[in-house]
């Protein structure tokens, strides 16, 4: 009886542990990337390069060559559903957290390649690995 009993058990163990391994986190699909790993993919790929940021802090600096879509903007979902979801996205904000939300935001929406910038422009500001405009 308690080999039964032993024998369910780990039948059981072996389903709950291969049903965990089917499920897919959105976020997890999200690449997190360096400056250098950045340039790489712009230079490789035919990318997206979206600023999360208000305009306002755009408009102050801001990655060349990227356009802005706010994330706290009211019509989000509306500017996100205009860009191509086969062409990889980069996304980067000023610290890394508005960009990682919408990261997962767009891999939700079907977005096949999403990057994020590690650190946001904060941590790379000062590198020579990105060209930032600065608004003087």
């Amino acid at each position: 009886m308690k080999k039964i009993y032993l024998i369910f058990g780990l039948l059981l163990t072996l389903c709950f542990a291969s049903s965990c391994l089917d499920t897919k986190d959105a976020a997890t699909d999200v690449k997190l990337v360096t400056a250098e790993e950045m340039q790489s993919i712009l230079e490789m790929e035919e990318v997206q390069l979206v600023d999360v940021r208000t305009p306002q802090e755009h408009e102050k600096e801001h990655i060349v060559n990227s356009q802005n879509i706010d994330f706290t903007s009211p019509t989000f979902d509306e500017d996100i559903s205009k860009l191509d979801k086969a062409k990889p996205v980069i996304l980067y904000c000023k610290g890394g957290n508005r960009s990682a939300k919408c990261a997962k935001k767009l891999k939700e929406a079907g977005f096949e390649k999403v990057y994020d910038l590690e650190g946001g422009i904060s941590k790379w500001k000062h590198s020579d690995k990105i060209k930032i405009e600065v608004k003087s």
